[in-house]
């Protein structure tokens, strides 16, 4: 009787240690999420947003390090001014920002 006692006692600590080993494990990926992967998405979200209102004569900056003005916008292809009568096609992913540069 003492030795079943025993061996339940044992059992039952044994499953709260096991849940136990798995706090820091979600208290990582816990972390890993609010550090890496939210902003990484409010990032990429804020990016979208700012490729989809493109317009006419807006300053870009491209990957590149390429300031242009936008000429014309053709779905995915962007036409940018780069200098007077240079014009060159760029991908709309390749826009990293807009500029607050004043158009000469």
């Amino acid at each position: 009787m003492e030795t079943t006692m025993h061996i339940a006692l044992i059992q039952s600590g044994g499953a709260s240690n096991a849940l136990l080993n798995f706090v820091p494990i979600v208290a990582i990926i816990g972390i890993f999420w609010f550090m890496v992967i939210l902003p990484a998405s409010k990032q990429r979200k804020k990016t979208q947003e700012m490729l989809g209102a493109l317009k006419k004569n807006d300053r870009v900056l491209t990957s590149g390090g390429i300031y242009g003005t936008v000429q014309s916008i053709e779905g995915e292809v962007v036409s940018l001014k780069i200098a007077e009568n240079v014009k060159i096609r760029v991908a709309r992913t390749a826009i990293t920002g807009v500029t607050s540069e004043v158009t000469e």
